[in-house]
């Protein structure tokens, strides 16, 4: 049994950007910046919604060709996201980890938002008190989720997520099923964001147990902050 820590990350299926006619999916240097950082130091397993092959957002591969982590990434390591676990099957194996990580992109707004499956196991993360962490648009794994006393696990606690004003900015906020800044605000999180949008901005709480960060800019830092949580 090897004593590296093993952290679950979650990829979403959505594959359709609304009926823009557009695809969507996860994004890019938001799951190669945190596995670049994680990977030497632990164990780390891919799920997703379906299982099976996770829908990259071509617009990531584009938008970030000239970054050397992703593109080495998109390269080297095509089965992490081509061969992923159905995410039910963790179900009440909670104990086998020690965080969970929801990777960004658009898509999570329409699967991973209202999955009951993915809430189950968030709550069996928080309840465990294990890390749960999320990045840009992986927050809205979290925004929806009850704990067992009927509390939302973001009331009362700070964290960050894409914002209103980046949804506006890239022309997308007609296209969303739901704003998830609105979203996070009006189940009792403590929103906070970098001054500017774009900027990175990572969010510590619960004593490192929920860890958020706001956008592509901050995966990395979202990768370091899970590392130093897990004390490596």
């Amino acid at each position: 049994m090897s004593s590296k820590p093993s952290v679950l990350f979650v990829l979403t299926s959505h594959k359709e950007l609304g009926t823009t006619g557009k695809p969507t999916g996860w994004y890019l240097p938001e799951f190669a910046h945190p596995y670049h950082v994680l990977a030497p130091v632990t164990n780390i397993t891919v799920a997703s919604p379906a299982g099976g092959e996770a829908p990259l957002d071509p617009a990531s591969v584009e938008g970030f060709k000239a970054d050397a982590v992703s593109m080495d990434f998109l390269k080297q390591n095509e089965a992490t996201w081509k061969e992923t676990e159905k995410l039910s099957n963790f179900i009440g194996k909670v104990a086998d980890f020690d965080a969970i990580f929801f990777v960004g992109g658009h898509g999570p707004m329409w699967d991973l938002s209202n999955s009951s499956d993915s809430f189950k196991l968030i709550r069996e993360f928080a309840e465990a008190d294990k890390i749960v962490s999320a990045v840009c648009h992986g927050p809205a794994a979290l925004a929806n989720v009850k704990l067992s006393d009927g509390s939302y696990l973001v009331n009362g606690h700070e964290v960050t997520a894409f914002t209103n004003v980046e949804e506006d900015q890239v022309g997308l906020t007609a296209v969303m099923p739901f704003l998830l800044e609105s979203v996070l605000k009006d189940h009792g999180a403590v929103f906070v964001n970098a001054e500017k949008p774009w900027d990175e901005k990572v969010v510590v709480a619960k004593g490192g147990k929920l860890i958020t960060g706001q956008n592509p800019a901050s995966a990395t830092g979202v990768g370091e902050a899970i590392k130093k949580a897990l004390g490596l």
